[in-house]
């Protein structure tokens, strides 16, 4: 599995090309990495982000209107980015191909090998790397 690996300098060159980032599996307990590693992208102020989960749907977080799908997203999705558990990856791997989008990066832990191997060829995958981390050697 070593050589799939996109550490810092892809991931870090994945986040600074795109415009669009979709926080799939956003949560409002502010103890959450979905809430405090997305935070740090807001605050970093380079990318448009929307927060998607079904369950907070129409509820702001982080001062933004959450939003049930990906589908909802009004233009083109640069980033999905994954903060549920990998069981859930290939839903959310088919519905960003649907919905067109450019990458889907798994946040440490919501990676599944499988769903990355089968999709490889048709989507970009960053994964083993955090978006937050990486929002702190933006500019």
């Amino acid at each position: 599995m070593e050589e799939k690996v996109k550490h810092r300098e892809d991931a870090l060159e994945v986040l600074k090309k795109a415009k669009t980032v979709a926080v799939v599996g956003i949560s409002p307990k502010e103890d959450r990495p979905s809430y405090y590693v997305t935070a740090r992208v807001i605050e970093k102020g380079q990318h448009k982000i929307y927060l998607i989960n079904p369950r907070y749907a129409g509820q702001e977080i982080l001062g933004i209107k959450v939003l049930s799908s990906l589908r909802e997203v009004d233009e083109p999705i640069d980033i999905v980015n994954v903060f549920r558990n990998p069981s859930f990856a290939e839903e959310i791997v088919k519905e960003a191909l649907e919905v067109g989008a450019r990458c889907v990066w798994f946040q440490p832990g919501a990676e599944n090998y499988e769903v990355i191997e089968k999709y490889k060829d048709k989507i970009n995958f960053v994964y083993e790397a955090c978006i937050g981390v990486e929002a702190g050697y933006l500019n």
